[in-house]
């Protein structure tokens, strides 16, 4: 549904809202995708349950550039932060000349107390908390999944140790999820 002059509604997942915009309902094929920004953090192995991260991976695998932004907390303060790291990105991202994918999430500061940018490399937190489980008000037990676990592989040079440091993380991101060191190993034991 049109909006306004060249703004428009689709209902569907993010996914999908790139989909139909990039396959044949714009006329024309745009420079970037930007998908975001995102109320809450897209970090480490979260990335694979992100919405937000996934319609960015649906211009990518459409030969645009695409970017997925994702503040570092629920509830932020500070978007206008990260709508100018995006403003400060999108030159330097054209320059590169070549289709790309990049996860970027953003400190919850305002933009003059950012401490730098980090091309980084995706965290791992371990499992989530237990679920959440309480009767209702017809004494229904009703379940709701625990708290995010805590990075177990948050060092240097990760998404997570850039944004405790108060800085942005870009994380070059790609769609193939094989995990190449068991190719022999299953080749050898279920073939």
């Amino acid at each position: 549904t049109e909006y306004k002059e060249n703004i428009y509604f689709i209902n569907g997942t993010p996914t999908d809202c790139v989909h139909i915009a990039l396959s044949g309902f714009l006329k024309f094929k745009p420079d970037m995708v930007i998908s975001g920004i995102n109320d809450g953090p897209n970090m480490g192995d979260d990335t694979i349950y992100s919405g937000t991260v996934a319609a960015a991976m649906e211009g990518y695998l459409l030969d645009i550039p695409s970017l997925a932004i994702s503040m570092s907390q629920y509830d932020p303060k500070h978007y206008s932060t990260a709508g100018q790291v995006v403003l400060d990105l999108i030159p330097k991202i054209k320059n590169l000349q070549q289709s790309i994918l990049l996860n970027i999430n953003v400190p919850d500061i305002p933009y003059n107390e950012l401490k730098g940018t980090e091309i980084t490399r995706l965290g791992k937190r371990h499992k989530a908390e237990p679920i959440i489980h309480h009767p209702n008000q017809n004494d229904k037990l009703m379940y709701w999944v625990g708290a995010a676990g805590e990075p177990n592989d948050g060092g240097p040079g990760t998404d997570f140790f850039a944004i405790k440091n108060e800085k942005v993380s870009i994380s070059p991101i790609i769609s193939d999820l094989t995990n190449f060191n068991k190719l022999d190993l299953l080749k050898e034991n279920l073939i």
